[in-house]
């Protein structure tokens, strides 16, 4: 069995050992995983809906129109940026965490190219688990949680074992987070203090602190759970 101390410890030393590698690899990875759209309502918001009570109804529909194809341009853009660019960034950023904690410190951020290694697996492996988590969460929230704590391993998986299937990838990361989710959840909330430090810093502790210690920490867990298995 592995403790939070454990791998939150293995995962800092090598984080400080590789500081600023390790910050801008982060910090990548808060813009692929993080990044998404955001839809901000306020109250400049509200006098240009109220400036559509002087148009006629075709005219309101027209804009209306405009407003939602605009929306959707974008986000189909988002999704095919995600797909294609995105995916296989996050399989290079998480590579290159698992490389720092196996080399002590060591690693080079030409790892985080090997994403785009084997593309059309790693587009299909990648594709299949955020479609298999997008229904999960729309069927039901909490097993959608429980799903994204079983697959967490997914990408790491995908780099180390090429040659394997993406259901193959997927199943082997249920497996190896099998009786481990609880404690990976709890490996979580042990850095709430760190981001809500970060929120008072304007983000600033949390892409120079706790954004790469917590991917150092998570990338320590995965090479611990697979001598395990």
């Amino acid at each position: 069995m592995w403790s939070i101390g454990e791998v939150k410890e293995k995962g800092k030393n090598c984080f400080i050992a590789n500081f600023w590698r390790c910050v801008l690899s982060a910090f990548l990875l808060s813009l692929l995983v993080g990044g998404g759209i955001g839809v901000s309502y306020n109250k400049s918001g509200s006098d240009e809906l109220q400036a559509l009570n002087g148009l006629s109804t075709n005219e309101q529909l027209t804009v209306v129109s405009i407003v939602l194809g605009a929306m959707a341009v974008v986000m189909i853009v988002s999704i095919l940026l995600k797909i294609f660019i995105f995916n296989p960034l996050e399989v290079g950023c998480y590579g290159f965490f698992r490389e720092n904690i196996d080399s002590e410190g060591q690693a080079s951020l030409d790892v985080i190219k090997s994403g785009f290694q084997n593309y059309g697996h790693t587009f299909c492996t990648l594709f299949l688990r955020d479609l298999f988590l997008a229904l999960w969460i729309m069927l039901l929230f909490i097993p959608g949680i429980i799903k994204f704590y079983s697959y967490r391993m997914v990408p790491y998986i995908l780099r180390d074992n090429p040659e394997l299937s993406a259901t193959e990838v997927i199943t082997m990361s249920r497996q190896m987070m099998d009786g481990h989710k609880w404690r990976a959840f709890v490996l979580d909330l042990s850095f709430i203090g760190w981001y809500l430090l970060g929120g008072l810093t304007f983000g600033i502790v949390n892409v120079l602190w706790t954004g790469p210690y917590h991917n150092s920490a998570n990338a320590a867990l995965y090479l611990k759970l697979k001598d395990m298995q």
